[in-house]
């Protein structure tokens, strides 16, 4: 097995040289998305490209499966070795990793792409998520990193790289999905660790998106629209291969894909848009910028509450299918609810006749700016303003609605 690397130029503009042709790329979770975003990046060079997923019937609302994908792969230009894998199982890993080694060789490059997602809080998380969370996120991404390293040892300029973010230790990434980010900060402690256990032989760093990314995930989860507040999966695959083109010596990095493209040369960032132009949704575990009132009044305890049980003042939206209204009256704090999920619907001050789907809680000032569009509801959530219980794909379309009822306001 030849595989040649060479120093890169440019990430988005073809090259006399294909600089991962002939490399093995071990890629979990490549069925679709992301994963097979950067497949078919590396693809185009003439590479490798094992796919390491579960999906091999069709599923009923997500699009590929591990054939779909390995004919997309063909017609790029690489080879494609489609296999069922579900990285909480052992054997599975193990069997895929052997069928790798022995039909293409070796194993060059090990992308632990794989991952769930539960956004939610720890009370309403079910064991059976948190455990799904774990075994994925973690379990799979150590025992995958394990089972490949052997080989990985043996290439010329190999690497891991995690689809995982910067251990931003802020509480405020915590309070809201507590399992999740464990989850997610699991992956990057194994880079932590695996960069600083094989300097020298296999470099190892994460990858992290600076904005949400469009895939079939997330049109389920935000529904339709969410996409135009995303960035296309190119991105990402074009931070992969900068990332997996570099000398064996560049390990232990956590790199955001906007500032390493940035690095690299580029400028023009639109063409990665669904939607040029739209605001971008920014990911989570990044920091975002809030204004200085808020940050006052959270400093003199005005922080969010869940104020149905009337300990603290605070201001509580409870939507039985979409939250709408309730625009001017959030500087009164209490409950306020809106029905669109019962015959004739309705709306008041005070607990709903009806269980609600969703219930997001802030403060009496927060509540009033997000109405009022001086605050985004995805920056409120993200900033710890604005907490979620419940349905999160209905609360995710909350930002859409608020746009479309200012505009008529």
């Amino acid at each position: 097995m030849f595989c040649f690397v060479l120093p890169l130029l440019y990430p988005l503009f073809p090259s006399t040289f294909r600089k991962l042709a002939g490399c093995t790329l071990f890629i979990t979770g490549a069925s679709r998305g992301i994963g097979k975003a950067i497949a078919l990046k590396a693809a185009k060079d003439g590479a490798n490209i094992v796919i390491a997923a579960k999906t091999a019937e069709p599923h009923r609302t997500l699009p590929g499966t591990i054939y779909t994908a390995a004919a997309e792969i063909e017609a790029a230009g690489g080879k494609a070795l489609p296999c069922v894998v579900n990285v909480r199982e052992e054997q599975q890993v193990i069997d895929a990793v052997e069928k790798a080694v022995k039909t293409f060789g070796g194993i060059d490059i090990l992308v632990n792409n794989a991952s769930a997602i539960s956004l939610t809080g720890t009370l309403e998380t079910e064991t059976k998520k948190v455990n799904l969370m774990m075994e994925v996120n973690v379990r799979g991404t150590y025992l995958t990193s394990k089972t490949c390293l052997p080989h990985l040892r043996k290439s010329r300029n190999p690497h891991i790289l995690n689809l995982s973010p910067p251990m931003n230790l802020n509480p405020m990434w915590f309070k809201n999905h507590c399992a999740y980010t464990i989850s997610k900060y699991g992956m990057s402690m194994c880079v932590l660790g695996m960069a600083e256990e094989f300097r020298g032989e296999v470099a190892v760093n994460a990858l992290w998106p600076k904005t949400a990314i469009h895939t079939a995930a997330m049109d389920m989860l935000g529904g339709h629209g969410i996409e135009k507040q995303c960035r296309k999966t190119d991105i990402l695959a074009d931070a992969a291969y900068c990332i997996l083109t570099k000398p064996k010596s560049f390990t232990g990095n956590f790199i955001i894909d906007e500032v390493l493209l940035r690095e690299e040369g580029v400028k023009d960032f639109d063409v990665y848009a669904i939607a040029p132009g739209h605001p971008l949704m920014p990911d989570f575990f990044l920091d975002v910028e809030t204004d200085v009132t808020a940050r006052k009044q959270e400093q003199y305890g005005r922080e969010s509450t869940v104020c149905e049980r009337g300990n603290r003042e605070g201001t509580a939206l409870s939507a039985a299918l979409s939250p709408l209204l309730a625009v001017r009256s959030g500087d009164e704090g209490g409950t306020w609810y809106i029905d669109l999920k019962t015959k004739g619907g309705s709306a008041g001050f005070g607990k709903p006749s009806v269980t609600a789907d969703v219930v997001m809680s802030m403060s009496s000032a927060d509540f009033v700016k997000m109405f009022t569009g001086k605050l985004k509801p995805t920056l409120a959530f993200m900033s710890g303003k604005l907490r979620i219980k419940g349905n999160m794909a209905l609360a995710i379309k909350l930002e859409k609605m608020l746009t479309q009822l200012n505009s008529k306001l």
